[in-house]
């Protein structure tokens, strides 16, 4: 896998629409839920791209920095079907972690996870805020992992 970690201003426009294709592929087609994706935050982001030998997108995330006094956000962890069961999304979620920290200097990150995948996420050290809600059809819990 070839990994990047860019700011929106530095993503190409291709890239762009191989994130975008790919949340669609995914969140909307696979899971079958009706959503805004394109929701302005994209723009402020950071994004962690996963790439295989062919050079197109695996997996990818998007960071948010804190604002005010909101904390980071993490979201839109995304692998592509044929590219899961070999450990890529734990690889980018790690990677995820250690670039807003190393990085972004963020010591805090908010997620709202699905809450199928809160078992996952607690393995990196998040923890739950409170109990799961319904978001578009799907049960999320917000959950926050704070740097040590």
């Amino acid at each position: 896998m070839h990994w990047s970690f860019k700011h929106y201003d530095g993503l190409t426009r291709d890239e762009l629409y191989e994130i975008l294709r790919l949340r669609c592929q995914v969140f909307i087609v696979e899971q079958n839920c009706v959503y805004e994706d394109v929701d302005g935050e994209d723009r402020g982001a950071w994004h962690l791209l996963a790439r295989d030998g062919q050079g197109k997108v695996c997996a990818g995330l998007r960071i948010i920095p804190r604002k005010g006094g909101e904390p980071a956000h993490m979201g839109r962890v995304v692998v592509r079907p044929d590219c899961r069961g070999e450990g890529l999304g734990r690889e980018l979620v790690r990677r995820g972690l250690e670039a807003a920290r190393d990085v972004l200097g963020e010591r805090e990150i908010r997620i709202a996870a699905q809450a199928y995948l809160q078992r996952f996420y607690e393995s990196f050290g998040f923890r739950a805020l409170a109990a799961p809600y319904d978001l578009t059809g799907i049960l999320h819990v917000d959950m926050e992992w704070k740097a040590r």
